[in-house]
């Protein structure tokens, strides 16, 4: 085999199925996958849309994947062999290296950031961890430092999460919860009994016109210290600002750059960081144009956290969000129909994900 199909950005708003050259293992800490389902995210919809960055032409697109081991990398510690079933993040829209990315028949992965499937889950249901296991790590454990999940906190704290139905969302709440949290979260009402069966102690419409004072009201009248953005916007940053404590103890981080400007210029007492996915894979990364250097210290993190993910989502302790399972095709050409969808605005509660056959 010398080609393989994989979805690559031509330039903003075009993406396309394109026949390139079959991969080959970019570095000895890398594994070789052959690919079985793939979930698709809204920062991938983002990056094929972004027009300032004519860096994205030609990247290969997509981060989330299951699938086969074919190849493991002789620096590769965690213990892969040929055949396991595997799931995690392909780096996708890697300016650095534009052949990495997770839409795709053979792929490659950085291996010991990687999952071994539990035998509980399919494929299609393991595809929707990799960027969640890769993030939520920083927003929660870096940046929150909310309590590790295997250790939760001797004394009850309140986390408020933007977008609870989000698919990071849905993921926060479970983990939130493993550290001993109460979490406050907001969605359509469509989706409130789904977030409580997962945890959520108080649900609100992020519609609602009183939204902060029922934030307020449901953590006991009093501000929060914590506030994970997940669906980051003006509106968001506003309502994370506004029910944020002003003593210098409270913490808010956000999934995208920008809102963490906003929350600090509304509220100056509050410690605002973002957590971009790329830096938990250990090497240099760009956004926008500019580049960042390997975070040694994220890297060590995902390492530790993949292991506990496998064990907490064997036992069922950590559920993967509802799979919406080849909605409008299967393959890469479901995939491409599932951009647009993104694109419009029209997954909430679940991920989209598409199977190879």
């Amino acid at each position: 085999m010398s080609t393989i199909k994989a979805i690559v950005n031509m330039g903003p708003r075009d993406a396309r199925i394109l026949d390139v050259p079959y991969p080959t293992l970019p570095d000895d800490d890398y594994i070789l996958v052959k690919a079985t389902a793939w979930a698709i995210n809204p920062g991938d919809v983002h990056h094929l849309d972004m027009e300032a960055d004519p860096a994205t032409a030609g990247c290969h697109v997509g981060w989330d994947y299951a699938g086969v081991v074919v190849e493991v990398g002789p620096a590769v510690s965690k213990e892969f062999k040929k055949g396991d079933r595997v799931a995690g993040v392909s780096y996708g829209h890697n300016y650095l290296r534009k052949t990495d990315g997770a839409f795709a028949e053979y792929l490659t992965a950085r291996g010991d950031t990687q999952l071994k499937i539990p035998e509980n889950l399919t494929d299609a249901e393991a595809a929707t961890q990799g960027i969640a296991v890769g993030t939520l790590p920083q927003s929660l454990y870096r940046d929150l430092q909310l309590p590790w999940p295997t250790n939760p906190a001797p004394a009850p704290f309140t986390l408020f999460i933007y977008g609870g139905s989000t698919a990071m969302g849905i993921q926060g709440i479970q983990l939130a919860k493993l550290s001993g949290g109460t979490v406050i979260t907001t969605a359509s009402p469509s989706n409130f009994e789904y977030l409580r069966s997962l945890g959520a102690d108080h649900v609100l419409d992020y519609r609602a016109p009183d939204l902060v004072q029922e934030i307020l009201d449901a953590a006991g009248g009093v501000p929060l210290r914590y506030a994970l953005d997940c669906y980051p916007s003006a509106s968001s940053a506003s309502i994370c600002a506004s029910i944020l404590a002003r003593d210098g103890t409270a913490r808010y981080t956000t999934l995208f750059p920008g809102t963490d400007k906003m929350v600090k210029q509304q509220n100056p007492d509050v410690e605002v960081l973002e957590t971009q996915a790329y830096s938990h894979m250990g090497m240099d990364w760009q956004y926008d144009g500019v580049t960042t250097p390997a975070s040694a210290d994220d890297y060590a993190r995902a390492k530790k956290f993949a292991p506990l993910a496998e064990e907490l989502l064997a036992t069922g302790k950590l559920k993967v969000p509802r799979v919406f399972l080849n909605r409008g095709g299967k393959g890469l050409e479901g995939v491409m129909k599932g951009l647009e969808e993104v694109r419009q605005n029209k997954v909430s509660g679940g991920k989209l994900v598409y199977t190879a056959e």
